[in-house]
């Protein structure tokens, strides 16, 4: 996930600084839980703030990124709601790019999340969302093997109905003024406990959507 955001941030926005390619932007982290991702990402140089609404996870993320002295400045954390940071004026398309990864299909109201981002992103940034596709597939792999035999996970972590397929994604994003520019297909290795890119969406994958700028107001030609 931190190469795909990295990657496609560097094709929207150019490359920040030499060794800090990422220096220059604000990234939000939604549902950082130790910041995995929230502490690479402040390392290429990009100023970001991981949230997540379990302060325990926040506690530990702290404390973690305290010990790297090179993160001083550059990450911050929160034990808040993406609604709360919402409804705080100064983040009002505050961020050139927010990272959700793994979350959207725990979320209750998935329209909430994307209006959120819709705001607090500022015109022409960017969204990653990596997530799990609604499929008799992912039922399989996500739940009855993740959960019940491998027990990567614990049970109960995941709702077969809350998995969202790329096309609805895409068009709920879509539709909310967010131009999706790829979805692609990942799979995790249990074997390895690594993550690779595939063809596939029929499991997890990853979308990245960028917010339209606004049109330029009509201007009506003068008289002669």
């Amino acid at each position: 996930m931190v190469g795909y955001t990295s990657d496609n941030l560097l094709t929207v926005h150019g490359e920040g600084e030499m060794g800090r390619p990422l220096a220059g932007l604000r990234i939000l982290d939604v549902g950082c839980g130790g910041g995995l991702l929230t502490e690479p990402l402040g390392r290429m140089g990009a100023e970001v703030l991981g949230v997540d609404p379990v302060e325990v996870s926040v506690r530990t993320a702290e404390l973690h990124s305290s010990l790297d002295p090179a993160l001083r400045g550059q990450v911050r954390y929160r034990a808040c709601t993406l609604e709360d940071l919402t409804e705080e004026d100064e983040n009002e398309e505050a961020f050139d790019a927010i990272v959700a990864s793994e979350v959207v299909e725990h979320l209750a109201d998935l329209d909430t999340f994307v209006h959120c981002c819709y705001r607090m992103l500022k015109p022409g940034g960017s969204v990653f969302i990596t997530t799990i596709s609604r499929t008799q597939l992912s039922y399989i792999m996500g739940i009855v093997m993740a959960e019940k035999v491998l027990r990567i996970v614990p049970r109960g972590t995941h709702q077969w109905d809350k998995f969202i397929s790329p096309v609805e994604l895409e068009t709920l994003l879509e539709s909310s003024g967010l131009s999706v520019q790829t979805v692609t297909g990942m799979m995790y290795n249990p074997i390895s406990g690594c993550w690779s890119w595939q063809q596939s969406t029929a499991v997890n994958y990853a979308l990245h959507a960028i917010k339209q700028k606004e049109e330029p107001p009509h201007q009506t030609p003068a008289d002669d």
